[in-house]
């Protein structure tokens, strides 16, 4: 038996002993009475009875055991041209001293404290802070509009909000004070203070009473020590959109939390303490909250807070520079980089400026990697390409290759298998098992390993109705697939996303990847539309590569001819067209549901999350010249 399918056995057989033993790797004040309370099942707790405390575990006890003058965070900003290295030493000063300031301003244990930080070193500083004095913190994405800003000021109720003047995204200047502003007024909730670091691009005024100047309460500052913390307290709050519009707070503890993040560093990335781990993401999604602060610091890594884009700053060539000169072992990103980069220098020209050899595997997620984006990275980098599956509620993967126990052949269109920890079913409408190979919803049986969510911010029936109603006993992850013979994994899509086409269940995401395999095709999305007929029928959008000069009309009529080939007549594939972007939210992920709600004509709500609004007047026009929504 290989160490990968040992560990997955004892996992799901012995989850208590699997999970006690991958506790040793943490700091307790105090051990804990359960490892796992079953008491209120299905709402489960991991370490219960237990202290600890996060941020002692990411920072202070890494100083106390020799790594002080370590590298703990490297900030690269090319669009500002700055670069600064804090070892774990200064780490320590500047989280303690910011306590410090949370802690003169009132904020205690179980306090909330919202974030609306650039990627900026004081962000993950601010997360940390929070951490240390027990306080939980909620990261929103820095530049959210207003109105979105206040629903989760009104939901959390942080009695502080930390932020900054101004964010830079690639060129653009975007002030956050009027934003922050505009969102105190229309909450119904008002924090007693705000903590505003001025930044050299942007001033923002001042109110007085209310907003404290972060650089002078930093002067002023008494720094505090960790306050120890039950681990079944939450950590964090991290919004995530409903279908309501109204945003579901996840709530992640501290005790499973640390745990989990703690055995993927080592087991799931191969990440070694003082190596460079870099995840080019944003402190405001799960991902920046995981792998950007916590779980690189937890394990006495290096990690880099990168503030600029895959292309444009100044040029495709970013990626690259960063991971040679910061000797980065991994690289976690979306698909999405690798598209970008890959749309302006399909050659790899950049990459050929940079020694990369320090770079050992490159890690994918946040959507479906198509295989042609894999074995474009896989054949110019000949390194491990890892594409791995997870959610914002779990915190983690949920399917990966895990180098650190055993690498596995590459199946392209796959993460690989289950992690250990995710008992991973593929069940049918009635929720009974479907055959290997058969499309299915994923569930994952309960419980859900440390480190995800137990529940949604004060509001415990609306975890229970969102994720452990439809499967009895199982937590429903709202994607679609189906598994191998071998064991292998494949998220085919969104629940939604799997499309009923005159009887027969296809996958969206299966021909998405055979028009990612066209040569002039750079990236693409298919929704499934509302026909009279056929129930549904599928869409395909196309954006062409940098230098495909053909007629789309042509390109159009091609991608059509591909799927008839590959995937056959049942797809029912006729409309094609070519846009010169795709609406995505600014994390990458593709708004595949307006779209679809576009085409159908029903009212549809702009995420907050839009990258560029502007897009959507693409789609529309090209919808309308396409004779949809139908009912107009």
């Amino acid at each position: 038996m290989g160490q990968y399918l040992e560990q997955y056995k004892q996992s799901l057989d012995q989850p208590e002993n699997f999970w006690a033993k991958a506790a040793e790797a943490i700091d307790w004040d105090q051990t804990w009475s359960n490892v796992l309370d079953d008491s209120q099942a299905p709402q489960y707790r991991w370490f219960a009875g237990a202290k600890l405390n996060t941020c002692y575990n990411a920072i202070d006890r890494h100083v106390a055991n020799g790594r002080a003058d370590q590298a703990a965070l490297i900030y690269d900003s090319p669009v500002t041209g700055t670069k600064k290295t804090y070892s774990y030493q200064e780490l320590l000063n500047e989280v303690s001293k910011l306590a410090g300031v949370l802690s003169s301003l009132g904020v205690t244990k179980g306090d909330r404290v919202l974030v609306y930080m650039p990627m900026i070193p004081e962000g993950v500083m601010a997360m940390l802070a929070c951490a240390r004095i027990g306080a939980i913190h909620s990261v929103v994405f820095g530049g959210f509009a207003a109105n979105e800003l206040a629903t989760r000021i009104n939901d959390a109720k942080p009695d502080v909000i930390l932020s900054a003047s101004c964010g830079i995204e690639g060129s653009r200047v975007i002030k956050y004070k009027p934003l922050l502003d505009g969102a105190i007024e229309l909450s119904d909730h008002k924090p007693a203070y705000t903590v505003i670091l001025q930044r050299p691009q942007e001033q923002a005024e001042m109110q007085d009473g209310r907003d404290v100047d972060w650089a002078t309460a930093i002067a002023n500052s008494t720094p505090v020590d960790c306050v120890s913390v039950d681990a079944t307290d939450p950590l964090y709050i991290l919004y995530t959109s409903g279908t309501t519009g109204q945003p579901k707070g996840v709530v992640r503890d501290n005790g499973g939390h640390a745990v989990a993040m703690m055995w993927t560093m080592k087991y799931l990335y191969n990440i070694e303490p003082g190596e460079v781990f870099w995840a080019a993401s944003d402190i405001g999604w799960v991902v920046g909250h995981s792998y950007i602060c916590y779980g690189p610091l937890l394990n006495g890594s290096t990690t880099v807070i990168f503030e600029g884009k895959p292309v444009g700053t100044p040029d495709p060539g970013a990626f690259w520079r960063v991971i040679s000169e910061h000797k980065v072992a991994s690289l976690f990103t979306a698909p999405t980089a690798l598209r970008a980069i890959r749309k302006e220098d399909p050659d790899c020209l950049h990459l050929k400026k940079y020694d990369i050899s320090c770079m050992r595997a490159l890690f994918l997620a946040g959507e479906r990697c198509d295989p042609d984006t894999l074995f474009w990275a896989q054949d110019n980098l000949q390194i491990p390409v890892v594409d791995h599956w997870w959610q914002t509620e779990t915190g983690w993967a949920i399917a990966s290759n895990c180098l650190g126990l055993e690498e596995f052949p590459v199946k392209p269109g796959s993460p690989t298998k289950p992690v250990p920890g995710y008992d991973v079913r593929f069940l049918g409408d009635a929720g009974e098992a479907v055959a290997a190979g058969e499309m299915g919803a994923i569930a994952i049986k309960l419980p859900l390993p440390p480190g995800t969510f137990p529940t949604l911010w004060q509001n415990e029936q609306r975890f229970r109705s969102s994720y452990l109603e439809t499967f009895e006993g199982y937590y429903e992850t709202g994607d679609a697939g189906y598994q191998d013979e071998d064991g292998y994994v494949y998220i085919m899509g969104r629940t939604d996303d799997v499309i009923n086409v005159a009887g027969h269940r296809l996958s969206t995401g299966a021909m998405e990847e055979v028009i990612a395999s066209h040569p002039d095709v750079a990236e693409c999305a298919v929704i499934g539309v509302a026909d009279n007929l056929k129930g549904q029928s599928p869409i395909g959008f196309a954006v062409l590569q940098s230098g495909a000069h053909r007629n789309d009309d042509d390109v159009a009529k091609e991608l059509i001819a591909l799927i008839r080939e590959k995937i056959g007549p049942v797809a029912a594939f006729k409309v094609a067209t070519v846009v010169k972007r795709l609406p995505k939210t600014r994390s990458g992920k593709i708004l595949r549901g307006t779209m679809r709600s576009m085409a159908d004509g029903v009212e549809h709500k702009v995420p907050a999350t839009i990258d560029d609004p502007t897009t959507l007047g693409e789609i529309t026009n090209n919808l309308k010249a396409l004779g949809y929504p139908k009912s107009a």
